[in-house]
């Protein structure tokens, strides 16, 4: 009996072996990264605005970390944890799949929904590089059949995901157009025609207005400023390109939160009241920035440059700060799982920072710095960098650092890191001490660009460090 129990025991240690020896290789981390790298370009060429490219981000990300994580129980769904999201589907049995071909399979399916009405570049070149992915595979031992089989539970949470985005109010803030109160306190979009972004353009061709001080590009200044480019783009109510001459996104505030319970959940201290007297608070933080324009040392101005993160010639500030994160997928040495999940952190505290800065900025729609400069103090006053166009209070750089700041540090430390994000368009390696330094760096880059006042950045760090708290908080089961 002892014997037969043995051979009995044997026999299940032998299955369980083999059955291990036949599970699929693990994911290698750097699909997280390249995937990150692409939709960077994806919203540069796309010219998004920043909280459309922040939403994109928000649900590639959560695509990504549920297909990975659908073939590993051990891992904590999304289902139940963001708003909205009640259920994704899952492996029944791991060794039956591939954690990678469901992730690219559910992420191709996601971008496919929100990139449909992108350049035909783009979705090609989103084709290709998840066909590749999924092919590599075969390379590594995966089998047709699992292939074929994980395929398909990838496409089923990519549907799922598309459904789940779909019920977020996006579509109801399409085409809908307001109307800015009026008054000497209120945001006009005022910035020159010459930072203007043309939309109807020849395809062979990008326009480029060196007559404006804030377009030219210097020698030995090349950033990611550097020059506002036209490039074509048919009009379409789901992947706007950024207009510089109009509004952006006057309703993202009704936008649902990923984490937030409502956009106004965290609050802002209450910016102060239109005055020209010269005690009043506008006045000396407008006259702050109006000398510090023919004040700045050569330090403050590649700050400015190096945190523009111009819509339409970057990845925007969601783009940067995914960079990021994905840098610290090599210097951690996350695994895949890890990685993904540091991204979907990133993603979707950026998405909640924008709903919340959005909601402010429009309720409160104040006047930004050009204006209020050239009407008081120097009527020929220009900022170093192109106004963009939507209100000044809160600011969203401050704002969004702050925010991914507050989550980068929960889960990966309080550490030093080098931003390598600029090196493709021309700026240096950066060296911070921490998160909460570059988060810092990035919000006074704004005051340095003459385009937002010190009260709009102090109220935004304070808004983006309570959403950055309140999504570690709430999502404590995704953090190690």
């Amino acid at each position: 009996m002892t014997r037969m129990r043995a051979q009995f025991t044997g026999a299940i240690a032998t299955v369980a072996l083999l059955s291990a020896c036949s599970r699929p290789p693990n994911t290698d981390p750097r699909l997280v990264s390249v995937w990150t790298r692409t939709l960077y370009g994806a919203i540069r060429v796309e010219r998004l605005s920043p909280p459309v490219a922040s939403r994109l981000m928000a649900y590639a990300s959560a695509a990504l970390y549920s297909g990975l994580v659908a073939v590993d129980p051990s891992r904590p769904s999304l289902a139940g944890v963001l708003n909205g999201l009640t259920a994704l589907p899952v492996a029944n049995n791991r060794a039956d799949y591939d954690g990678t071909v469901v992730a690219v399979v559910a992420e191709q399916v996601v971008l496919d929904s929100l990139f449909r009405e992108g350049l035909p570049t783009t979705r090609a070149a989103i084709g290709r590089l998840a066909d590749s992915l999924t092919l590599a595979r075969t390379g590594t031992g995966v089998s047709e059949d699992v292939r074929s089989r994980s395929a398909e539970l990838g496409r089923r949470i990519g549907v799922a995901i598309v459904a789940w985005s779909h019920g977020d109010g996006f579509d109801s803030t399409r085409g809908r157009m307001l109307v800015p109160p009026k008054g000497l306190a209120y945001w006009v979009n005022d910035a020159p025609a010459t930072v203007y972004a043309t939309q109807n353009i020849s395809g062979t061709s990008e326009q480029v207005s060196l007559d404006n001080p804030a377009n030219a590009l210097k020698a030995g200044n090349s950033s990611d400023r550097s020059l506002i480019l036209s490039r074509p783009k048919q009009p379409g109510k789901t992947l706007p390109a950024v207009n510089m001459a109009g509004m952006s996104e006057p309703y993202w505030g009704q936008v649902r939160p990923f984490v937030l319970k409502s956009w106004n959940e965290c609050s802002v201290p209450t910016p102060p009241a239109y005055a020209v007297a010269a005690a009043a608070r506008m006045k000396i933080d407008a006259e702050q920035v109006a000398t510090l324009r023919s004040t700045l040392t050569a330090e403050q101005r590649t700050i400015a440059y190096y945190w523009a993160d111009n819509a339409g010639e970057t990845g925007t500030p969601v783009g940067h700060w995914m960079s990021i994160a994905s840098q610290m997928v090599s210097e951690r040495s996350l695994s895949a799982n890890d990685a993904a999940r540091l991204m979907v952190l990133t993603a979707v505290v950026q998405a909640d920072a924008f709903i919340a800065a959005w909601g402010y900025k429009y309720q409160y729609t104040l006047i930004r710095p050009r204006t209020y400069i050239r009407r008081v103090i120097d009527p020929t006053w220009e900022p170093l960098i192109p106004t963009p166009p939507f209100p000044e209070y809160p600011s969203g750089h401050s704002t969004v650092s702050a925010a991914v700041a507050t989550v980068l540090t929960a889960v990966v430390g309080d550490v030093p890191f080098a931003d390598s994000t600029g090196l493709s368009i021309g700026s240096a390696v950066r060296h911070f001490d921490s998160f909460g330094a570059a988060a810092s760096e990035a919000g006074m880059s704004r005051l340095y660009g003459g385009i937002h006042f010190l009260y709009g950045h102090t109220g935004g760090q304070a808004l983006g460090k309570c959403v950055g708290g309140k999504v570690v908080e709430r999502l404590q089961p995704l953090r190690p």
